[in-house]
């Protein structure tokens, strides 16, 4: 009867944790193709469609620069970025997780853009975002960070 019972309780267990896992493996294919088309987005140079990837109390966080709050701020940002001539940017994502209503995907990044000196300059590194479902069940970027892989100097 014990032995019964615990085969039944671990069946349980097993059909929960299996539907919990659905979920999450649902919105996280959906988070890695949001992704993927946000890098389109960024490789185009389309920078409306990039900067809807973020919800509009976003923090972005990019090298040497000081953080960006929020939506007009990041427009601000993102747009006369991409409209650079030298500008380029890929990124793959390598990992996402997930766990209720928010997640993180991480990953490799590459960009051109022309330096401070006026020179194009090239750069890769790596990123994390964390993401965040909105209540129209869409997800959305809260926390974005980029870091260069290249010695400080270069």
């Amino acid at each position: 009867m014990l032995r019964g019972i615990f085969l039944a309780a671990g069946a349980g267990l097993l059909l929960w944790s299996a539907g919990c896992s659905s979920g999450s493996g649902a919105d996280a294919k959906t988070i890695q193709s949001r992704s993927e088309l946000w890098s389109k987005a960024g490789s185009v140079k389309d920078s409306a469609s990039f900067v809807s990837f973020y919800a509009d109390d976003a923090t972005v966080m990019l090298p040497n620069e000081p953080a960006i709050h929020g939506m007009d701020a990041i427009k601000a940002v993102f747009t006369p970025m991409m409209q650079d001539p030298n500008f380029s940017l890929s990124f793959t994502t390598d990992k996402v997780e997930v766990s209720g209503i928010l997640a993180y995907t991480q990953g490799s990044v590459s960009l051109r853009t022309t330096g401070r000196d006026g020179k194009p300059m090239n750069d890769t590194g790596k990123y994390l975002t964390v993401w965040k479902k909105q209540s129209d069940g869409s997800w959305k970027a809260i926390e974005d960070i980029f870091n260069s892989d290249l010695p400080v100097g270069s």
